[in-house]
């Protein structure tokens, strides 16, 4: 049996090993929900030591990437030298790009491109150069996992923090949890590299939210000016691109099961309400 040591069981690292699990995999991890306290150096090293692969979903933290700030020097060994590194980034990397496609070629923050995402974006090149498999994901969103609640518009809707927001030709991809999870087990074949890990079709936040209360019969939220914006999500209106998927597709030879938003929250409404 391969084990896997994952760096942060947060919401999306749980959707990977329990896919990975289902294949056979042990799965150590770090997190609340982990089996490892990732300031026992000691045990995590000892970890390290008897993984064949390792993925972190850990992000930066003030400039520094705590994984490879405490344990860079012990990736060497993942494996015996041949182990697989994996890291979940974020498209965030490529800054605001005006609405325009990017594929794993574009410029990223910091190094050659512009934006505020300059430390998630050296953390990702810092990946990279230690051979890799970098995930850079958009918006996630999924069904509730694990006794956790969802990342969804119906979730957003219910908690009152959806909102439509008057901004024409704002336009976002994104990514369903468990495309990521299928992404992850491909990659575990695959070269290492950057891998955009995104839907087949990027779309307004506005035709997200009016989808999900089409679906649910929830109360649409108003539309709101930009300057009415909760301070909280205006970095998230900042930016807009659209992330293309190609070379996961040839490379990793994955394809979205939820190629849209509008299949994503159809199978999410489904479960919720035990099938329709």
């Amino acid at each position: 049996m391969k084990t896997m040591l994952i760096f942060g069981l947060g919401y999306t690292a749980r959707a990977i090993a329990r896919r990975l699990a289902d294949d056979g995999w042990h799965i150590e991890a770090t997190g609340r929900a982990g089996t490892l306290n990732f300031a026992d150096e000691a045990g995590v090293r000892a970890a390290l030591a008897r993984a064949d692969a390792v993925l972190s979903s850990v992000p930066p933290a003030e400039d520094v990437d705590p994984v490879l700030a405490r344990y860079g020097a012990d990736l060497a060994g993942v494996g015996s030298g041949g182990g697989w590194l994996g890291y979940l980034s974020s498209t965030g990397v490529y800054g605001d790009c005006g609405g325009a496609w990017v594929d794993e070629s574009a410029p990223v923050v910091g190094l050659g491109g512009s934006g505020r995402r300059a430390a998630r974006a050296l953390a990702d090149a810092a990946w990279l150069e230690r051979g890799a498999r970098v995930l850079r994901l958009p918006g996630i969103y999924g069904p509730p996992m694990n006794g956790q609640e969802g990342r969804s518009a119906f979730d957003r809707l219910r908690q009152g923090r959806a909102h439509r927001v008057d901004l024409p030709g704002q336009i976002f991809s994104r990514i369903h949890v468990e495309d990521i999870a299928r992404a992850a087990h491909a990659a575990l074949s695959a070269p290492p590299g950057a891998y955009n890990i995104a839907d087949d079709i990027p779309a307004p936040q506005n035709a997200v939210i009016e989808e999900a209360c089409r679906i649910s019969g929830l109360p649409l939220p108003p539309l709101l000016a930009e300057s009415d914006v909760p301070p909280a999500s205006r970095a998230f209106y900042a930016e807009n691109r659209r992330v293309a998927n190609g070379k996961a597709k040839r490379v990793l030879g994955w394809r979205p099961r939820f190629a849209d938003y509008r299949a994503g929250l159809r199978a999410i409404w489904e479960g919720e309400s035990g099938g329709g």
